[in-house]
């Protein structure tokens, strides 16, 4: 695909079908991501993986009911309730893997340098077919020193992009994009 035929059709999947991602397809994704742009060349980011469709629906429903407890804490408000109240709703979208970029270093631009590897990472992924979704519900519960603990991410990295992917059972359309606000000067 070019380019900006990418940028169009990068579109966030919430419904996967049932095939599974291997290693190799992963590994080219994280490859992308890594050639991302970052300030001074640090290069901050680390990839978590998480392949096994059971443990993330495990982790969904986790994640799911430790939002519902601590909605206020987690930064969202009320309006989040009505989404994680259906009992239906899995976090992680029955997504077949993660990848979880986290910022290893609390230095400046580290966050933003794992957001832009993160976008890497999901243009590559529409290149070559497969879905992607950023969750940023899942952060807060992510960023637990217990599930950190449990993940194997350690306790001084930050996550910072949860990004589901899997091969969409279909591209959803487009919402359109606002013109641009620009300040000549």
């Amino acid at each position: 695909m070019e380019l900006m035929d990418v940028l169009k059709n990068r579109r966030a999947v919430r419904d996967y079908t049932d095939s599974p991602l291997g290693r190799p397809a992963i590994e080219r994704l994280i490859c992308a991501a890594t050639l991302a742009p970052s300030a001074m060349n640090r290069q901050p980011w680390a990839f978590a993986v998480l392949l096994d469709r059971q443990r993330i629906d495990e982790y969904a429903d986790r994640a799911r009911k430790w939002l519902l407890e601590n909605l206020a804490a987690a930064g969202h408000d009320e309006g989040a309730r009505d989404i994680l109240d259906q009992p239906e709703y899995s976090i992680f979208y029955r997504a077949p893997a993660i990848v979880i970029v986290a910022a290893q270093s609390q230095a400046s631009q580290a966050a933003e340098d794992c957001c832009l590897a993160a976008q890497n990472l999901m243009l590559a992924a529409r290149d070559q077919g497969i879905g992607s979704c950023w969750i940023g519900f899942a952060r807060p519960w992510l960023n637990l020193p217990s599930t950190k603990e449990e993940l194997g991410i350690p306790g001084k990295y930050q996550v910072v992009a949860p990004i589901v992917l899997g091969y969409p059972r279909s591209w959803p359309e487009t919402h359109g994009r606002k013109h641009a606000e620009i300040h000549w000067i």
